[in-house]
């Protein structure tokens, strides 16, 4: 079995990647339906709507066009590249919402910032080409 670790990943939004990654997030949630009718003795359930979110922390750079792109309100394609960005790597991607954008500082550490954004369709999961 194949283990991979975090700090070979690669994120993107649009072409452009996000530089200085500390950590990032991508949660994969689906709706669940009642479907119990009366006389039924047990509940049950179907499956609803699909959705992912996530988020991202890095170490603020004024200088990365990556990270300077990312405002809350806009739209664009993630791609989280958790081995990397060789070609057969393994990749999510999908289209998303940035829905907010922290940065933060403390006197005795980093400035650093952290962007939460919501999945729009679906998350595909497959290799970098």
């Amino acid at each position: 079995m194949a283990t991979l670790v975090g700090k070979d990943g690669v994120v993107k939004i649009g072409s452009n990647a996000i530089g200085e990654i500390r950590s990032y997030s991508i949660e994969q949630t689906m709706d669940v339906i009642e479907d119990s009718v009366i006389g039924d003795t047990d509940r049950t359930y179907t499956s609803g709507l699909k959705s992912f979110s996530g988020s991202m922390d890095v170490f603020f750079d004024d200088t990365n066009t990556g990270q300077l792109d990312v405002q809350v309100g806009d739209t664009g394609t993630i791609s989280v590249q958790v081995e990397g960005d060789t070609s057969g790597d393994h990749k999510l991607s999908g289209s998303i919402l940035v829905t907010g954008r922290t940065i933060t500082a403390s006197f005795d550490g980093m400035v650093e910032a952290s962007v939460s954004f919501q999945g729009s369709g679906a998350l595909t999961e497959g290799t970098v080409s």
